[in-house]
């Protein structure tokens, strides 16, 4: 390598063509799928499954040495790497991609609620389950803007957590008894939490906004049957603040390719 890495970015959504930006203001080439052969890494979507790019083709014409970046990789796609010996990596699975991706994500969540409800946050009782990445950043954003937020989590330090934060938590176990008091609840949790019997305990015309991964952790159909909106609200850093998630994308490949010099 002649001392400046070369990237190859795939793809068309804003995110990727942001962290194609961010890469070259850190001093990379950038170029896309053309220059496939001439790079150094070769950064693929999020999901990559669901981009319907010919992957084989594409990392078939890669150099030797090449590195693939993509998020959320399948083992079919590292099958396909392996056979034309690329090394493929999941940047989706770095933790600090998650942290900075959920600051777009409740910022996006936000923007959803001041949409759809017809009052103020200031005053209004919210329940956000899950205090991962994302509920945090949802739940003390909420905070901050004068909602009385109640965080509904599984584990005891998850609500320690929470309540540490001036919040107030129950469990999840007891999600059934304390849905009375929201007309507007925010899940986080990948699994199945609201389901049928609690959302017939919330008062009717509730606004759920699930932003957990596919299939969510709401029961749609009974929510429909209920009489709330409930709403599957994905990809919000793309959608919201595309230039805010490609930089963050750009970090994240940079610190997998420093690491794996040996430089941090």
């Amino acid at each position: 390598m002649d001392g400046q890495r070369r990237f190859a970015v795939i793809g068309t959504d804003a995110r990727l063509a942001a962290a194609g930006r961010a890469l070259e203001r850190a001093g990379c080439a950038v170029s896309g799928a053309e220059q496939v052969a001439r790079a150094d890494c070769i950064l693929l979507p999020l999901p990559l499954e669901q981009s319907g790019l010919p992957l084989a083709q594409l990392l078939g014409m890669a150099k030797p040495g090449a590195l693939a970046l993509g998020g959320k990789v399948t083992d079919s796609a590292r099958t396909i790497a392996r056979a034309a010996g690329v090394e493929l990596v999941d940047y989706f699975a770095r933790p600090e991609l998650t942290v900075y991706n959920a600051i777009p994500t409740a910022e996006g969540c936000i923007g959803i609620l001041l949409e759809r409800r017809s009052r103020t946050l200031w005053g209004a009782a919210v329940l956000v389950l899950g205090f991962g990445p994302v509920g945090r950043a949802l739940a003390v954003r909420l905070a901050a803007l004068g909602a009385r937020v109640t965080v509904a989590a599984r584990r005891p330090v998850q609500r320690a957590m929470a309540e540490e934060q001036g919040l107030r938590a129950v469990p999840l176990t007891d999600l059934a008894a304390a849905a009375a008091a929201f007309d507007t609840v925010v899940n986080t949790i990948p699994a199945p939490v609201l389901t049928a019997a609690v959302l017939a305990a919330l008062p009717k015309g509730c606004l759920i906004v699930d932003l957990a991964s596919k299939p969510g952790g709401t029961d749609f159909a009974a929510a429909r049957r209920l009489g709330h909106t409930a709403l599957h609200a994905l990809s919000l850093p793309t959608v919201w603040a595309p230039e805010t998630a490609g930089e963050a994308l750009a970090r994240t490949v940079q610190a997998i390719l420093q690491e794996r010099e040996g430089t941090i």
